[in-house]
């Protein structure tokens, strides 16, 4: 296992994972264990965020996985589908796996999804439309999608 710290305009960046695939990205500076060099798979990790960061890359294409239940599974790839720069609600995500009672579990699984951005549960809010619950704090999420609708539909801010 490897775990490095990448510096983003919205704090350190912990990315985790092993010679093959990425296994857990966060917002929580975490203790680094590398080596003198890097898999190949956190070179490609790392540009990547770098290119989003930059507004230049809209989806990730490195190999990643995170333990789940079926349905965990289903919400996370659900949230893959969310396009940049877009939002829906929880109710909608529960809609979309076909169980809108789920709207809670929805929501407790958008809560363990360990691929932070990547996995853009950052991209789900309230029915409402409130910024609502992220492990990264609220104030990340808000720059997360306003950094997005940046780099889709120009500088209006929505929230």
């Amino acid at each position: 296992m490897y775990c490095i710290n990448l510096p983003s305009p919205i704090g350190p960046v912990a990315i985790h994972g092993t010679d093959t695939t990425i296994t857990a990205i966060s917002c929580k500076e975490s203790e680094e264990v590398k080596p003198d060099t890097l898999p190949d798979i956190f070179r490609l990790c790392i540009e990547e965020f770098e290119a989003y960061f930059a507004g230049d890359l809209k989806a990730f294409t490195f190999p990643m996985a995170q333990p789940g239940t079926d349905f965990q599974q289903t919400v996370w790839e659900q949230l893959t589908k969310i396009p940049y720069g877009q939002t829906i609600s929880y109710l909608t995500l529960a809609k979309r796996i076909n169980n809108p009672k789920s709207i809670r579990a929805v929501g407790t699984t958008n809560g363990k999804n360990r691929l932070w951005i990547a996995v853009p549960c950052h991209r789900v809010i309230g029915s409402d439309g409130s910024l609502t619950g992220y492990a990264g704090g609220i104030w990340r999420k808000k720059w997360l999608l306003e950094h997005e609708m940046k780099y889709t539909y120009g500088n209006n801010l929505l929230f």
